[in-house]
């Protein structure tokens, strides 16, 4: 019986208990659920984990990021597509919404939020409408206004990418804040040495989890959704942390911890920018000029691509230039590098020779540049500078030539893209009997140093030491101007230093990020043109110290590494910081801009005496004067007025402004006439098209269209001073500068030199050339002329001998009564010297429509 009792005592107190409302006491309470930080960033979800069958609501903070749309009160759009299993890359979007960027997709419309935020909810798989068997694995994204001229993206500039969850365990970082990227960067990128980082991580489910700091554990959590640590920086460089669940599946980020910047002069013999190899090219020294930055990483081949602590730049006493000496090094290995800035770009080096685009590389032809190199895919971003300490060179056998007199030069303006199919070097060096045989001694080659894409003018310049690979290699180039000299054709390189593209580093390294622009402590651009009535790209401040030490160098460059004979420089007049909202009072005069280009022809000159500087810079006479006579050149464009005169409309031919003492110049060779240019409308074209017409007699008929281009022709190369051709304007190429777009790609049409009515042009411009080359005559300051009207004509006199060129430029014959300075017998050249008797010393006819002679008093050298 006694084994009873304590069980019925229990139950009687447990009854007696409750009837007089007492309770035992209870057990201990169950720990709360652990509370999850709510997300924080630019992106945020309303659910942590989620599945692309599931409806997430994604909300964007536009005071994060790159804050373009920070303020904004209208309509925000999202600009979006997925990265799948079928994605060719991590940028390869699929399944976009919108093809067009500039036109919204009414379905991405974002909600506006009380607190100025915006969201959208969506299903991601049948949003985007992917097909079931297709995964996907991220959202990329970017958020705009309705016309896409304002664009949210990450503090960076990159694109957003969003992870999307599969079913099982999921994990993912709650702190720090993160940037939704390919690869999780926090918003603060940078720490220093023992410095600690909280971290905050959870899971889809239970799981073990674990915190590592470059795989060292500092935290973890056993069967739990949560976890938090917080890790102490050692290292300088780049350091990962990882959290782990359950061993296998794993979230990660990265971020930089720096140390103190070292203070150290670059050491002697080390060039102040660009790369120095020393030790027989197994070490190279880095420099890198940008004042104003806290930190620069060299990343490379040479290290993976990681910011490490051989990697971390020094700094000059001066506190401009940031440098490393890098080792180890295989002389014979091309090694791709960019520098890393303030954690916050990675830019080539300015001063690369040669670069690696990943965009635009892989459409280059084989046959241009066999092996362009290989970009470090999935390491980097954007465009990468290269190195190799043994490279193979050029053997020069005409470094220089006695270059032509600027009197007597006859320039062929050419742009190799639209000159040959095959448009590299090596063609073009095969071609060099054609342009010889038609008499040139110059051939200008549009921009060839690395613009933006591979199809171009070239007046989109971002590196300024590096040939664009679209044309073939360094060596090829070498060897082209190589084979221009020996035949004593000069090489005139035109160059682009009135403003770059977004692409060069130059321009990225001080970014105005709000206001899309160079920023205003940026050493090289202004903010803006101080010349807003004609700009282009991004302005080069030339009053700037640093733009003119970089344009120095650039010169010294192309003179020494190529041996060019000159240059063209492009839009001149640009070269100012006087504040102009008109082209007139830009082109005014302005003594500060002519400093400034007097400064950079005695640089040339210091280097190569005899070198060519041409300016298109087209201002007023008097400064052009003075420019003309410091010994440069000036271009002259008569486009217009020979146009008229070749297609029979007078009232508007006058082209006297040949002449250069028209221009107030004491020389002929200070100034160079074109009747084309790249930039112009083709003449052909135009008479083809508008020619006046009288009877039988109509311009727009080819073969009469053709002899009116050889009655200007005449008459150019007679009057004194240098000459230019636009390529194949001796064979009357007839396309519209407009045909597909106004730079975009031409027809070559190298068939003409089939056609006789153009070939008999060509053999005219052989003709004149030869005649200006090898006659003393037409370089005298010695002449007159009446180059308006129908009748025009131009004597030229030399002691005792005279050349008389006289032609009609109407539609209808026309009575010229010209003085040739003496009687006797006189020979047309134009006509194989067919000898004509003048007894009075005036000559008198009726000229045909068109008609011309070239008179001289003596027998010419043809």
């Amino acid at each position: 019986m006694k084994r009873f009792i304590l069980p019925f005592l229990l139950l009687s107190l447990c009854w007696a208990c409750k009837k007089n409302n007492l309770t035992e006491t209870p057990p201990p309470n169950p720990e709360p659920p652990v509370q999850i930080p709510a997300q924080q960033g630019m992106i945020t979800t309303d659910k942590n984990f989620y599945t692309s069958s599931d409806a997430i609501t994604i909300t964007y903070n536009p005071a994060k990021g790159n804050a373009a749309l920070n303020g904004f009160t209208g309509d925000v759009y999202v600009h979006w597509g997925v990265i799948t299993n079928a994605s060719a890359g991590a940028a390869d979007w699929k399944y976009v919404k919108s093809n067009s960027f500039t036109t919204p997709d009414a379905a991405s419309k974002m909600t506006r939020n009380a607190n100025g935020t915006y969201s959208i909810t969506i299903t991601p798989q049948s949003f985007f409408g992917v097909p079931s068997g297709e995964q996907i694995r991220k959202i990329a994204m970017v958020f705009r206004n309705a016309d896409g001229s304002i664009v949210g993206r990450n503090y960076d500039g990159s694109d957003i990418y969003l992870p999307v969850y599969s079913n099982g365990v999921n994990v993912r970082f709650i702190r720090p804040e993160l940037h939704p990227t390919y690869t999780l960067t926090p918003v603060q990128q940078t720490y220093a040495i023992g410095q600690q980082i909280e971290v905050t991580g959870i899971a889809s489910t239970s799981a073990n989890l674990r915190l590592t700091l470059n795989d060292k554990e500092f935290a973890t959590a056993n069967s739990s959704t949560i976890i938090t640590g917080k890790a102490t920086i050692t290292d300088i460089g780049t350091q990962t942390i990882k959290l782990i669940a359950n061993g296998t599946v794993q979230e990660s980020f990265s971020f930089t911890a720096n140390g103190t910047v070292v203070t150290e002069s670059l050491p002697a013999g080390a060039k102040p920018n660009g790369v120095t190899f020393i030790n027989n090219g197994t070490s190279a020294i880095f420099a890198l000029y940008a004042p104003q930055k806290n930190y620069v990483y060299v990343l490379g081949d040479f290290n993976n691509w990681t910011a490490t602590a051989s990697g971390y730049m020094k700094r000059t006493p001066d506190g401009n230039t940031w440098w490393i000496q890098i080792d180890g090094l295989n002389p014979n290995v091309e090694y791709a590098y960019q520098y890393w800035v303030d954690g916050a770009i990675r830019i080539a080096d300015p001063y690369t020779e040669k670069v690696l685009d990943p965009e635009h590389d892989p459409y280059i032809p084989a046959a241009n540049y066999p092996n362009p190199g290989i970009y470090p895919i999935g390491k980097t971003t954007g465009i990468v500078s290269t190195i190799k300490a043994q490279q193979e060179k050029h053997s020069w056998s005409y470094p220089s030539i006695t270059k032509p007199s600027k009197n007597n030069l006859v320039i062929y303006e050419l742009l190799l893209r639209d000159f040959l199919g095959a448009n590299n070097y090596q063609t073009l060096r095969d071609t060099l009997n054609y342009l010889s045989n038609l008499g040139v001694n110059a051939i200008e080659l549009l921009p060839i140093n690395e613009f933006e894409g591979n199809s171009s003018w070239g007046y989109n310049p971002s590196f300024y030491f590096a040939p664009d690979k679209y044309y073939g290699s360094k060596k090829s180039l070498q060897a082209f101007i190589d084979a221009c000299h020996e035949k004593g054709i000069a090489v005139i390189l035109d160059i682009v230093l009135n403003h770059a593209e977004g692409q060069s580093p130059m321009v990225q390294l001080y970014w105005d990020a709000t206001n899309n622009r160079p920023a205003f402590n940026n050493p090289w651009f202004n903010p803006t043109a101080p010349h807003s009535a004609l700009s282009f790209g991004y302005d080069f401040n030339h009053e700037s110290s640093t733009t003119r030490a970089f344009v120095k160098d650039v010169l010294k460059f192309w003179l020494d590494e190529y041996k060019v004979d000159g240059f063209r420089f492009d839009f001149t007049k640009g070269f100012t910081q006087k504040p102009s909202n008109s082209i007139d009072a830009m082109s005014a005069y302005d003594a500060s801009r002519i400093i400034i280009l007097k400064e950079y022809n005695n640089f040339i000159k210091s280097i190569d005496p005899n070198a060519y500087v041409i300016l298109e810079h087209l201002c007023a006479d008097e400064e052009e004067k003075e420019l003309a006579a410091e010994g440069m050149m000036l271009w002259n464009n008569l486009n217009y007025v020979f146009n008229e005169a070749s297609m029979g409309w007078l009232s508007n031919s006058n082209f006297s402004r040949a002449d250069y003492r028209t221009h107030g110049f004491t020389q002929p060779d200070g100034l160079i006439t074109y009747m084309e240019s790249h930039d112009e409308e083709r003449m052909m074209f135009k008479n083809i098209t508008y020619g006046n017409a009288s009877e039988n007699y109509n311009i727009k008929h080819l073969e009469t269209a053709l002899k009116r281009q050889e009655l200007c022709a005449a008459f150019l190369f007679a009057i004194p001073g240098p000459k230019m051709i636009w390529q194949f304007g001796e064979l009357g190429y007839d396309i519209s500068i407009n045909e597909n777009g106004r730079t975009g790609e031409k027809p070559i049409l190298w068939q003409y030199n089939t056609q006789p009515a153009r070939v008999a042009l060509k053999n005219a411009f052989t003709l004149f050339i030869n005649l200006k080359k090898k006659n003393s005559i037409f370089s005298t300051t010695d002449f007159t002329h009446n180059l308006a009207g129908a009748i025009k004509f131009i004597k030229l006199r030399n002691g005792n001998n005279t050349v008389v060129v006289v032609g009609n430029f109407d539609v209808v014959p026309q009575v010229a009564s010209i003085d040739m300075g003496s009687s006797g017998t006189w020979y047309d050249v134009a006509r194989n010297n067919q000898a004509l008797t003048i007894l009075d010393g005036t000559y008198s006819a009726t000229l045909a429509p068109g008609e011309y002679h070239i008179f001289s008093n003596f027998i010419l050298n043809p």
